[in-house]
C-alpha cells in the first residue's frame, strides 16, 4: 500500500509539473488582427469571435486586438506588413494575393462555383489547402478561408438587366487582372481601386459602381451612394486568414495549435452568420431605397459564355494544370 500510495503521489506530482510546463507554452502576446470592413460587419463580428475564442483557449495569454475599417491599411498593405513582420495577422480577399502568387487568381474565375457547398468542399479540401500552403515561401501563413459570398453589381446610373446595360459604366474592380478582363468583356469601364478608397470614389463620381456580396454592400453603407443592385452572383469570393511567417515561426507548438483551432472555429461561425445575413441583406437594401434587379438565367448564361475567354486566358498564362485540377475536383464534388 505504501508503494502504491507513493506511486500515486509521484504520478500526481508529475502531472502537475507537466500541466505547469504546458501552461508556460502560452506567452502573453498582443496580436494585431487587421480587416477591411467596419466593426459592425460579418468580418468584424468574426474578428471578435476569434479574439474571444482564442483568449478562452489560452487562458487570456494570447490577446487578439481587431483593427477594422482598413485602419491598418488596404489588404495589399496589410499583406506586405505581414511579410515584413510589422503586423501579426489579418483577414482579406484572396483576390489581392495574385500579386504575391498568381495562382490565387483561380478563385476569381467567373461562375466556377454553383453554391456554397461546392465552395466549402474545394476551399477546405486538398485543392484549397495545397494552394494555401504555397504562401509560406512568400512569407505568409494561410490558416483558413472565410466567406465573403457571391458577388453582385451595384451602380448609380441605371438598372443592369443585361450585359449591354454595362456599356460605359465606370465600375470599380479589385486590383486583379481576372476581374479587369471579366468586366471589360461585359462592356464596362473596369477601374482597379483599393476597397478602402471605394466609398469616396462612388460618392464623388470617380466611379459609377462596384461589385461585392450583399452583406458588404449593406455593412459598408453603399446604399447611400448607389441606387441599383443587380443580382448576378458572377463570382464566389473567399476571404483568407493570414499570419506573418516571421511572427508565426516564433510561436510555440501549443500557441500555433491554439490559433489554428480557434481559426477553424471562427471559420464555421463566420460562414454560418454570413449565409444567414445574406438572405436578410437584400430586404434591408430594398428598404433603404435600392432598386433590385434579378438577372435572368438566360442572361447569366450569356455572361458565362462571355467570360470563358477570361478563364482561357488565365489558364494560358501558366495555370493550365491548376484550372484542370480545380475542374476535376469540382466534378468529384458534384457526383
Amino acid at each position: 500500500m505504501k508503494l502504491s500510495l507513493k506511486s500515486i503521489v509521484t504520478a500526481a506530482a508529475l502531472c502537475c509539473v507537466a500541466a505547469a510546463g504546458h501552461a508556460a507554452d502560452f506567452k502573453p502576446r498582443i496580436i494585431r488582427f487587421g480587416y477591411g470592413l467596419a466593426e459592425d460587419s460579418n468580418q468584424g463580428h468574426a474578428a471578435k469571435f476569434f479574439a474571444d475564442d482564442l483568449a478562452k483557449r489560452t487562458g487570456g495569454k494570447l490577446k487578439m486586438k481587431g483593427f477594422g475599417s482598413a485602419s491598418l491599411g488596404s489588404d495589399v498593405q496589410m499583406q506586405n506588413a505581414l511579410i515584413g513582420g510589422a503586423q501579426e495577422m489579418m483577414v482579406g480577399s484572396t483576390a489581392t494575393l495574385v500579386g504575391i502568387d498568381s495562382d490565387f487568381g483561380v478563385y476569381d474565375l467567373p461562375f466556377i462555383f454553383r453554391n456554397e457547398k461546392e465552395a466549402d468542399a474545394i476551399l477546405d479540401g486538398p485543392f484549397g489547402q495545397n494552394l494555401m500552403a504555397k504562401l509560406q515561401e512568400k512569407g505568409l501563413v494561410g490558416l483558413v478561408y472565410w466567406e465573403n459570398g457571391f458577388r453582385n453589381l451595384t451602380n448609380s446610373k441605371r438598372p443592369i438587366a443585361k450585359m449591354e446595360d454595362l456599356q460605359g459604366i465606370k465600375l470599380r474592380v479589385m486590383q486583379n487582372p481576372v476581374y479587369i478582363d471579366m468586366f471589360k468583356g461585359f462592356g464596362a469601364n473596369a477601374i482597379p481601386l483599393a476597397f478602402s478608397e471605394l466609398f469616396t470614389a462612388m460618392e464623388t463620381g470617380t466611379v459609377d459602381g462596384q461589385e461585392n456580396p450583399v452583406t458588404t454592400i449593406q455593412s459598408s453603407k453603399f446604399y447611400e451612394v448607389q441606387k441599383y443592385l443587380s443580382l448576378t452572383k458572377h463570382v464566389y469570393s473567399p476571404w483568407i486568414v493570414l499570419a506573418s511567417k516571421k511572427w508565426w515561426d516564433g510561436l510555440s507548438a501549443d500557441e500555433k495549435k491554439a490559433i489554428q483551432e480557434s481559426a477553424a472555429a471562427t471559420r464555421d461561425f463566420e460562414r454560418k452568420e454570413t449565409r444567414e445575413s445574406s438572405a436578410k441583406a437584400i430586404d434591408f437594401l430594398k428598404q433603404k431605397g435600392m432598386q433590385v434587379t434579378v438577372v435572368s438565367d438566360k442572361e447569366i448564361e450569356r455572361m458565362q459564355e462571355t467570360t470563358r475567354q477570361a478563364t482561357q486566358k488565365f489558364a494560358s498564362e501558366g495555370h493550365t494544370k491548376l484550372v484542370k485540377d480545380l475542374q476535376s475536383d469540382l466534378e468529384k464534388v458534384r457526383k
